[in-house]
């Protein structure tokens, strides 16, 4: 997670890691949207687009979906247009007091949003600054998906990821967000995702030094017939649990597991940029995609769990009941929401990502 200060206050490293995004992400800038556009910049593959394509016609408007692959790449196409150019920005919780802070984000409450009132207060509360700047989108895991003809035995620790067996050498693959890699990585060593131990950090590099023989790349896998897990070119990866349903039904025998230690827990919410000139059509959108058929229609379309109360009422049983949607307490235990760290701590997680990645 990149910690976002005023761009004349970066320090040295911030621009340097900045400019690296950049970089590796190719961003271009983006140009100011037409007033009957809204664009929503958000993960791909992650809204039913029957649901976009009637607010449309409803609207007589374009919803013009531009697409990111991690938050870092997220992170990186805010700063480079300093928050402009998009109308709604899909945020994971923990980074809502940040953009918030940079005043990229505008007020959203009740009375632009009705429907907020069918979302959980606990999600609505889950991070600092959510409530009034952002409508919680969905939530779940971070585990492991894996090929369960492909790979001997059972999955159940994070270290089967990070200190594979010799089968599993280039065949993985990692997503290409600090959080995610340093964070796992601590819990497959015992420690906190949120560790602020710099000794704990030593460990955690030299581990992920020897893993990347065995990575295959760093990036989010596609959900499609050609991804690589589905074909059977990587045999493990770092996966959203929803997104591990939507591969195993392109193949069987793709398995999901939120391993023994515990994974990530994420939740994503949807903000209206305050330098938007169609606020109030993008207020419309959100408040249309959480009509509790539209919000469960989109549930069932995107395989993951959602925070609206009225939608779960209309979900089906087997989709409740999935424990990979929906795990149990048990299931959950060890399981960590990424937290603000202290900015050294930050510095040395970017620095051991950026010297992988090299």
């Amino acid at each position: 997670m990149l910690i976002l200060k005023e761009r004349k206050k970066f320090t040295l490293f911030q621009l340097i890691v900045a400019t690296t995004l950049l970089m590796v992400f190719n961003i271009l800038p983006v140009v100011a949207e037409p007033e009957n556009e809204l664009v929503f910049l958000t993960w791909p593959e992650y809204i039913d687009p029957e649901i976009v394509k009637k607010f449309e016609k409803q609207y007589q408007v374009k919803v013009r979906m531009v697409y990111f692959e991690t938050d870092d790449m997220r992170d990186a196409m805010l700063l480079d247009s300093n928050g402009k150019g998009y109308d709604m920005v899909l945020i994971v919780g923990e980074n809502i007091r940040i953009y918030n802070k940079r005043g990229w984000i505008a007020p959203l409450t009740q009375t632009q949003v009705p429907n907020l009132r069918f979302i959980g207060k606990k999600w609505l509360n889950a991070f600092e600054q959510t409530n009034g700047y952002a409508v919680p989108y969905f939530w779940g895991t971070l585990g492991i998906a894996y090929r369960k003809d492909l790979v001997e035995h059972e999955v159940t620790s994070w270290k089967e990821l990070f200190i594979p067996e010799a089968r599993l050498k280039n065949k993985i693959l990692m997503i290409k967000t600090t959080d995610d890699v340093i964070g796992m990585a601590l819990k497959a060593l015992g420690y906190s995702a949120n560790s602020t131990n710099p000794s704990e950090y030593q460990h955690v590099k030299e581990m992920l030094v020897k893993q990347k023989e065995y990575v295959k790349d760093f990036s989010y896998i596609k959900l499609t017939e050609d991804s690589a897990l589905v074909k059977g070119d990587v045999y493990a990866a770092m996966v959203y649990n929803g997104d591990a349903l939507a591969l195993k039904e392109l193949n069987p025998e793709i398995e999901f597991v939120l391993p023994r230690e515990g994974g990530g827990l994420w939740v994503d919410y949807i903000s209206v940029m305050a330098s938007s000139n169609n606020k109030e059509l993008a207020y419309k959108f959100i408040n249309y995609i959480n009509e509790p058929e539209h919000a469960a229609q989109i549930a069932e379309f995107v395989y993951f769990p959602t925070p609206h109360k009225q939608a779960e009422k209309l979900l089906p049983k087997e989709f409740l009941d999935d424990p990979v949607i929906y795990p149990d307490k048990q299931a959950l235990q060890g399981s960590e929401f990424y937290k603000p760290l202290p900015p050294g701590i930050i510095k040395l997680r970017n620095s051991i990502f950026t010297t992988i990645l090299q």
